[in-house]
């Protein structure tokens, strides 16, 4: 299986399967800020309202040109972080887990951050997530936990882990 992943400068041309990716991702339990279940058009609106520049990477992952997963950067923009940034919305397609999308772009954005200058990424997952165990095999390291973080579709507050990575 090829996996190709690309950096995009707007999401305008993949609206439609970045909101499929997305609300499959959420209706099948994902904690990524939104609850299930998630529609189509609060995911779609999601993906227009994002605003990609020089401070924010979006990279997308293709296997035989349709599109398998996401993830952006959010480089720090303060002068105590130039330094830092922070890895959000980890995506892969539900089924296409454990093919090594997420990893491919774990990867890829590890090496967009040290074209950055950044040496020190972060992040955050709901504690007991599959990801817990990637972003351990790829060498994060866990910050800590923080109790009653977000709400879950049934209303109940769950954990969430930190981790971070120095790199370069």
């Amino acid at each position: 299986m090829n996996i190709e992943i690309k950096e995009v400068t707007s999401t305008e041309a993949y609206i439609k399967e970045l909101a499929m990716i997305l609300q499959d991702t959420v209706n099948a339990g994902a904690s990524i800020g939104f609850l299930s279940p998630m529609q189509l058009e609060e995911a779609e609106q999601y993906w227009k309202q994002l605003q990609i520049d020089e401070h924010k990477i979006l990279l997308l992952a293709f296997i035989d040109h349709e599109l398998a997963g996401t993830v952006h950067l959010d480089l720090v923009n303060k002068p105590n972080g130039w330094h830092r940034a922070e890895i959000c919305k980890l995506i892969v397609n539900p089924k296409l887990r454990r093919a090594g999308v997420g990893r491919a772009l774990m990867k890829e954005i590890e090496k967009t951050a040290i074209k950055k200058n950044r040496s020190l990424l972060v992040l955050d997952t709901r504690e007991g997530d599959p990801s817990n165990r990637l972003y351990r095999s790829i060498g994060y390291i866990q910050a800590g936990a923080i109790p009653n973080f977000a709400s879950n579709s049934d209303g109940a507050l769950e954990t969430t882990n930190l981790y971070y990575k120095i790199i370069g």
